[in-house]
């Protein structure tokens, strides 16, 4: 672990702020951004001033957007991208890992639209079982501005190979960064992508000024919804009760730094969700996560209502309020059932 060499992929506010982490712990690492400017900010001036301003970037980090200087002598790969680019960009990286097997941390959160495939499940197409097949998934209650504040974090590691998430916990670990392993990577990963749909349901009902007890039960029966699909795919409900499922829903529903819920609040006044988007610099996963995880919900026969309320909003231009009278207006039931 002392001779690791870090590739870090993606460089939005999350994977700047885990670079910089990595690099002021003393470990190499470089990160890879896909625009040319944002590599040479970082660079030349210690910063991310797009993605990540205010924030004074650790001296040793190195950046490029070369995909095959990146990766050269890597040991460790964080795949840090946006959901809905992780295939072409590990496509291309792979290209570049000929004959080497780095050490794979996936820190995206999304399914996949079309394949409805989580994040690992990506990278294990992409790179093959050889090299992704002990992957590390990180995930869990994280705005990337705090951590890069050295504000305390915890979150969650999940794989199937223990030794795999020892080692990356021994690599990010800090005094203000923890971590904590664990194996369930199915309840973490839907944990991290469905969690954003709810922060879109939970922003648009505060827009419309439905009040605390609306955002309460939103955020309560979401999560009731994302335990039913994780477990009928063979994720664990306690996962669904740890950083990566609870603690992850109450930030990104409350948080005035969640994108999903900055966007919920504009479509809840009124705004056109083509109009926020464009407004915006960062990805909202939870606009492309709500087709996926409709899609998917429906493949598995899992009654997923707010998930489905939300795609009705976003997709099918459906009233809020009306949404939200469909939803209160269904049939009766015990609070547990599946």
């Amino acid at each position: 672990m002392e001779n690791d060499r870090i590739a870090v992929l993606g460089a939005g506010s999350w994977g700047t702020a885990l670079a910089n982490v990595l690099a002021s712990n003393g470990h190499p690492t470089r990160l890879w951004a896909y625009e040319a400017a944002v590599a040479e900010d970082v660079r030349v001036n210690q910063r991310n001033d797009k993605y990540l301003p205010d924030v004074e970037l650790a001296p040793s980090l190195e950046s490029t957007a070369d995909m095959a200087e990146s990766l050269d002598g890597a040991t460790v790969v964080v795949s840090v991208s946006p959901s809905h680019v992780v295939r072409s960009v590990m496509q291309e990286a792979g290209s570049h890992m000929a004959g080497i097997h780095p050490l794979i941390v996936s820190a995206s959160k999304g399914i996949e639209i079309h394949t409805d495939l989580r994040m690992s499940e990506v990278l294990l197409e992409v790179l093959g079982d050889e090299t992704a097949g002990g992957c590390v998934v990180l995930s869990g209650p994280s705005f990337a501005a705090e951590l890069a504040r050295r504000l305390p974090t915890a979150v969650t590691l999940a794989s199937s190979n223990e030794r795999n998430a020892q080692r990356v916990q021994g690599l990010f670990q800090n005094d203000h960064f923890r971590l904590y392993t664990q194996s369930d990577l199915i309840g973490t990963e839907l944990g991290g992508a469905l969690k954003n749909v709810i922060a879109l349901a939970a922003g648009i009902s505060d827009g419309l000024g439905l009040g605390t007890n609306a955002r309460a039960a939103l955020m309560t029966r979401g999560l009731a919804e994302i335990g039913r699909l994780a477990e009928c795919l063979g994720g664990e409900g306690a996962t669904l009760a740890g950083l990566a499922g609870v603690g992850d829903l109450i930030l990104t529903c409350t948080g005035d730094l969640s994108r999903n819920r900055t966007v919920g609040l504009a479509i809840g006044r009124g705004e056109c969700l083509d109009d926020v988007l464009a407004g915006m610099t960062a990805v909202a996963e939870g606009v492309r996560t709500t087709e996926a995880a409709r899609d998917l919900a429906g493949r598995q026969g899992v009654e997923m209502p707010i998930m489905g309320a939300v795609y009705s909003i976003l997709y099918e231009s459906v009233d809020p309020r009306r949404a939200l009278a469909l939803l209160m207006s269904r049939e009766p039931k015990p609070e547990r059932w599946s």
